[in-house]
């Protein structure tokens, strides 16, 4: 991202955590302009007021003029950078490893995570510096250190993904001059992160090869529609008590919808194991994916397949009924984009015409009967003709 920002603005990376040399075999891999290497009074990493070389023993190109690194750890060389190179934008990578000097306690601490951020907001804010703080999560996925960070910064963007999927997610928080819970969607590669234009298709499986208890919601994660396959396995419990495991849906969500499907359509699910997960491990966490999990469950229950192009949506009630959702139509806009032909939604709601059937259903009863065949050959036959 710096490498691209310094096209156009003069950039400042610290790198407070690896080595200059470490950084530009980094830059090297991605296939970018490698940095300037400022030493402490300003030079680069050979001693002299030159531009960096690269390996090739020629000068970086021009994209890397105003694009410089500073492998500090030390606050008070990193302030005198600042206000002597007056960069309109600066990286802090990260906050945890910087340290003041005056201060007894160790880098990474609260005293010194709380200064040293302090200092560099001061100093950005008199010389209309942009700077970007990285900082370390705990394990349960708070910021580390003072919760005094999230009150001095503008925007705390996380940026988080499962170890075991190649697509990372960037939230915003928090935001003074924008719009929250809004995404970004990349793909980990060989050669760095890779913006997913269409999202959806990362978080659908194979629609050519439906299995019984499968279904399809959208998702809205602020204002960016996402087309999510919801897989459920219903099969009978090992031992006494049956067990409910989740995966990208809330689990407690999960519970009042057995309970429902039990109680108020018949189904008995309470000697039953349950598990549902969403494809991609993406989180779902909104009522208007109820009747996605709804269905997918029931599907798996009767051993039935959900015709791939029909998209669930609507909260499910105490009471079994399917109350309306937010943002219908931006979610049947994109389910019509990607070839859905079908839409199961609440009665009360009117979306406009998509060239898409739309079956509205005012009980949760209404949506199984609508989505679910009463024998694995309807679909053919009603395909063939």
């Amino acid at each position: 991202m710096a490498n691209q920002l310094s096209r156009k603005d003069r950039i400042l990376y610290v790198s407070a955590e690896e080595s200059g040399q470490q950084v530009k075999l980094r830059s090297q891999r991605l296939g970018v302009a490698t940095p300037v290497n400022l030493s402490a009074n300003g030079q680069n990493a050979n001693g002299s007021g030159e531009k960096a070389k690269n390996s090739g023993d020629r000068e970086i190109d021009n994209s890397a003029e105003n694009f410089y690194l500073l492998p500090e750890t030390d606050l008070e060389v990193i302030l005198r950078e600042l206000e002597s190179l007056k960069p309109n934008l600066a990286v802090i990578d990260s906050i945890q490893t910087v340290y003041f000097a005056s201060l007894t306690s160790a880098p990474g601490s609260v005293a010194q995570v709380r200064e040293c951020t302090s200092a560099l907001m001061q100093v950005a804010k008199r010389a209309n510096i942009t700077l970007f703080i990285v900082g370390h999560v705990t394990k349960d996925g708070g910021l580390a250190g003072p919760r005094v960070l999230e009150h001095l910064v503008d925007t705390v963007l996380y940026f988080e993904g499962d170890r075991f999927a190649s697509h990372r997610l960037l939230r915003s928080m928090k935001n003074r001059f924008g719009a929250t819970h809004e995404i970004g969607v990349f793909e980990m590669i060989a050669n760095g992160l890779r913006e997913v234009d269409n999202p959806s298709e990362l978080f659908l499986g194979n629609r050519d090869e439906f299995s019984p208890g499968t279904s399809t919601t959208v998702a809205c994660e602020g204002t960016r529609p996402i087309v999510v396959e919801i897989q459920a396995l219903v099969s009978p419990a090992s031992f006494g008590s049956p067990r409910r495991a989740t995966t990208g849906v809330d689990n407690a969500r999960l519970q009042q919808i057995l309970a429902v499907l039990e109680k108020r359509v018949g189904i008995p699910l309470s000697k039953l194991d349950t598990i549902v997960a969403t494809v991609g491990g993406l989180k779902v966490e909104e009522p208007a994916a109820d009747l996605g999990v709804a269905i997918a469950v029931v599907a798996s229950f009767r051993d039935r397949v959900v015709d791939a192009r029909t998209v669930l949506l609507g909260e499910v009630g105490l009471g079994g009924q399917v109350r309306p959702v937010s943002q219908l139509e931006l979610r049947l806009r994109e389910a019509a984009k990607l070839g859905f032909k079908r839409a199961i939604i609440p009665h009360n709601q009117t979306p406009p015409d998509l060239g898409m059937q739309i079956i509205p259903v005012a009980k949760v009863i209404d949506a199984i009967i609508a989505a679910i065949p009463a024998t694995p050959r309807q679909l053919e036959s009603d395909d063939d003709s």
